[in-house]
């Protein structure tokens, strides 16, 4: 009798191999191997059959483009990051913490596209009837064109939609659903694996939207294959404080646009909307503390002025770094600097740099700003709350500029700030003075300016 073969599977990343292994060597997980039984293996090989008919290959120039028509969200900052408002047949994955917002935005966004006289679908799988009403409530988006399902089996999900002509679906979440065609648990990578192709099958034949929301791991990344990222249009994720009322909508991939805008939302009694204005969100034009510096970054393509916070304190055994909004490497490198050119002994003293609001700076354009906070910090003497500082600081102490110089500076007087320390002074300054400092050691002269 030959003896049955088997089938081991990769829970995080869905790696196979025919022996069962510790530690995946895909992925890295430990303990993420489940073995497949023989149903399994038949399924997943009759999944992965191509049955589609042969195609045949043409040239490039003899194909016709295709037009890409928008519908609004009712959200302008959704619609900004999603390039313009939402794709029909498009597939949108939106991860991000618990709590943080997704099922408020996509409940709000679902009754402002049915109170356009549009038929939206809302299935859950988390949560009843009775509490997704009284969210509705909440938010506004009572609709007779919005319609709620609680349901987990992918079959009734299919036969509600086919039956009806819904123009928009949303999916809270994807790792509830479960199909009986993959014998496996809900949740599981083949499962939401198999969901996903069938969902997006759907919407590029119905040319129906569809939102599907992403559980996330511990390290940020959404929970199943990796696959999944790969097979929707959109990737966007949350991202914020749960304890303050900022949240910022970040697009990771999308086929129909650009992956640069952010969407800035406000988290209060009556659910999650645009951020109106972002003055003094993220910064405040009082009188500035000793270590505090104000610096303008882009998100996508929207100045922001924040403020950065450095602590710079005596050390008790082994000096710490540690920073929060700001990459920590970025921060060593910064203050070997500072040691090597300004000859200061940070070597034996702690630093702690902080970026209000929940914003996360990634750009290097914050450099000039950090080194300002830390040396006022260290000084302990308080820099001008007037003053902007905006540069890129390098390896050898040079200072180089920055992109979009020019919006930047608009956004500067936008806001009333009357002086920038810059590495280039731009070609119209109009009512901002700006100091030329092409090196660390010369922004000591103009810091507390």
């Amino acid at each position: 009798m030959a003896k049955q073969k088997t089938l081991f599977e990769c829970q995080a990343c869905g790696f196979q191999t025919p022996r069962w292994i510790g530690k995946c060597t895909n992925c890295g997980e430990w303990d993420s191997m489940m073995e497949l039984n023989s149903e399994q293996i038949k399924y997943l090989k009759e999944s992965s059959k191509n049955t589609s008919a042969s195609s045949v290959a043409q040239p490039i120039t003899t194909v016709c483009q295709e037009d890409i028509t928008r519908f609004t969200s009712g959200s302008r900052e959704l619609d900004l990051v999603l390039g313009g408002g939402i794709v029909p047949s498009s597939l949108t994955l939106i991860g991000g913490s618990p709590g943080i917002g997704k099922s408020t935005l996509l409940l709000k966004i679902a009754g402002n596209i049915a109170k356009n006289e549009k038929k939206v679908l809302y299935v859950s799988g988390e949560e009843s009837l009775g509490q997704i009403k009284l969210r509705s409530d909440r938010l506004d988006a009572n609709s007779d064109n919005l319609f709620l399902l609680c349901e987990i089996n992918l079959v009734s999900i299919l036969a509600e939609i086919t039956q009806n002509s819904y123009e928009l679906i949303v999916i809270d979440s994807i790792q509830t659903l479960y199909s009986d065609d993959s014998p496996s648990a809900s949740g599981s990578v083949t499962q939401v694996r198999n969901i996903t192709f069938e969902l997006m099958r759907l919407a590029k034949t119905l040319q129906i939207p569809i939102f599907i929301i992403g559980h996330i791991t511990k390290d940020g990344s959404i929970a199943g294959p990796r696959v999944l990222e790969h097979m929707v249009d959109t990737v966007l994720y949350f991202e914020g404080d749960s304890n303050t009322e900022l949240r910022l909508l970040r697009g990771f991939k999308n086929r129909f646009g650009s992956t640069n805008e952010v969407g800035i939302f406000e988290m209060n009694k009556s659910g999650l909307h645009d951020s109106c204005t972002i003055t003094n969100k993220f910064f405040s034009k009082t009188t500035l503390q000793a270590g505090s510096a104000l610096t303008i970054v882009m998100e996508g393509s929207r100045p922001i002025i924040v403020e950065v916070q450095a602590l710079v304190s005596e050390a008790h055994g082994n000096p710490k770094r540690s920073s929060t909004g700001f990459d920590n490497n970025r921060l060593g490198m910064l203050l070997a600097l500072l040691e090597k050119k300004l000859d200061l002994p940070l070597g034996t003293y702690d630093v702690f740099i902080n970026i209000p609001g929940g914003i996360k700076i990634s750009e290097p354009s914050a450099d000039l700003a950090i080194v300002a906070a830390i040396l006022s910090s260290y000084r302990d003497r308080p820099l001008s709350s007037e003053t902007i500082f905006l540069g890129e600081v390098s390896l050898t102490g040079e200072i180089r500029e920055v992109t979009s110089l020019a919006s930047r500076i608009k956004e500067l007087q936008t806001h009333g700030f009357k002086k920038a320390i810059l590495p280039a002074k731009p070609i119209e300054t109009m009512d901002v003075k700006c100091y030329e400092a092409d090196e660390v050691a010369k922004i000591v002269e103009w810091m507390f300016v």
